[in-house]
């Protein structure tokens, strides 16, 4: 994959830029035609750079995924583990052009969070990414129990009302599925992406 790095002269005062490779997962497939979908990625940002001492040069970011927390049982007092969904992110349009919105969860290497509200832009080979830092993220439980907490908030400990941005490519294995009817139903995401004050 082709990555876009953020020049220099583009790094923020505060957080600055990583590099992002991952993969994102559409609902339906993106084709030639403009419908609704919804999808879900996750990748890893690495070469992270900031003029900022002790800020994390790596981490990973989702999007739509589900992840296993340990949370009490208020009936029982058991320590269950228990299924969260992310929010599923949103969008509509085909291969040719789209448009998404979504909230990301960005866990760093020392531990801390950081969760982006974000929109995107562009066709599917290229697109421009925009947001801002969110308080917290709220995830609803799949396999709760009785007395198992129904939500699950990871709060943003870490560059806290910066905004976001960045330049993704998006790499389908096949870009002829684009013409087919199950369209594009994965592609690896590659790019820049930056934090800001």
């Amino acid at each position: 994959m082709t990555l876009f790095v953020i020049a220099p002269s583009a790094f923020a005062s505060s957080v600055g830029g990583c590099q992002l490779q991952g993969t994102a997962n559409f609902s339906p497939g993106l084709s030639s035609s403009t419908q609704p979908f919804s999808y879900n990625f996750g990748g890893n940002l690495s070469s992270c750079q900031s003029s900022e001492a002790g800020v994390p040069t790596s981490g990973a970011v989702e999007a739509g995924k589900a992840l296993a927390e340990q949370v009490k049982n208020s009936k029982t007092g058991a320590t269950d583990t228990v299924t969260y969904q992310e929010p599923i992110p949103t969008g509509s349009g085909s291969c040719g052009s789209s448009t998404t919105s979504g909230s990301a969860l960005v866990t760093w290497a020392d531990g801390t969070h950081t969760v982006v509200s974000y929109s995107t832009t562009g066709a599917l080979a290229a697109v421009s990414l925009s947001g801002s830092v969110a308080p917290s993220l709220t995830l609803t439980a799949v396999n709760a129990q009785e007395g198992d907490p129904t939500t699950f908030t990871i709060a943003t400990n870490r560059f806290a009302g910066d905004s976001a941005s960045g330049l993704l490519l998006f790499q389908p294995p096949e870009p002829t599925d684009c013409n087919t009817t199950t369209g594009v139903t994965s592609a690896g995401i590659s790019g820049g992406v930056s934090l800001s004050n």
